[in-house]
């Protein structure tokens, strides 16, 4: 009787034994998968981390773009501005190159106004002279002279007014009589008392004529 009691003893203590290992296993397993669950929350640190960096690079992205867009629009105002510069450099020049020339024809105008007189007294000096006169070398001479004198003011552009024959235009000639003619309708220059000229497309000087009535 007291071998049964031992051996139901022993196997009390073996069950025992092995109930303890099993709770020793299962508490080993849970401390396990508590052990691992850090490394789970690492890889999600990673990814969300790995997720955060093209967050990164498109926020870079962006900001590179706006300056770069804020580079254009100088070029571009910049661009602007030197081409209206170019435009007004342009009119200015036009208008100072007019201006100029307006003013060359003005001083023009004065000094070939003052040159007439000369012209009109080797005129009358030509015509005053006989034909034996005018076979003289001094009278060549001077008809020399005054042809020389109006080549220059034709170089310059100076040109002599019709009239005699030509229908009378105040714009350009300057009535001081009016007589009958034979010769001429009414209202056509019958005579020319003194040259007008133009310079270009200006009149210097008004023909001094006579008109038919």
């Amino acid at each position: 009787m007291n071998e049964d009691i031992q051996t139901e003893d022993i196997e009390a203590a073996e069950e025992a034994m092995e109930t303890e290992a099993e709770a020793a296993v299962d508490s080993e397993t849970e401390g396990g998968e508590s052990e691992t669950e850090p490394a789970g929350n690492e890889a999600d640190e990673t990814a969300e981390d790995e997720t955060s960096e093209p967050k990164e690079e498109k926020k870079k992205g962006f900001f590179h773009k706006d300056k770069k867009d804020k580079k254009d629009e100088k070029i571009a105002e910049l661009n602007d501005r030197l081409i209206r510069q170019m435009a007004e450099f342009d009119n200015f020049r036009k208008r100072t190159e007019k201006e100029k020339q307006q003013m060359y024809s003005v001083g023009a105008a004065d000094v070939i106004e003052k040159l007439l007189p000369v012209v009109d007294n080797f005129e009358r000096g030509l015509a005053a002279m006989t034909e034996e006169e005018k076979n003289t070398s001094f009278a060549q001479g001077i008809e020399l002279v005054y042809k020389q004198l109006m080549t220059a003011l034709e170089g310059m552009g100076v040109t002599v007014i019709e009239a005699v024959g030509v229908e009378f235009n105040p714009d350009f000639h300057n009535a001081v009589m009016q007589a009958p003619s034979e010769e001429y309708e009414s209202g056509i220059i019958t005579q020319e008392l003194q040259r007008g000229y133009l310079y270009k497309d200006k009149v210097v000087r008004h023909s001094m004529v006579m008109v038919a009535e």
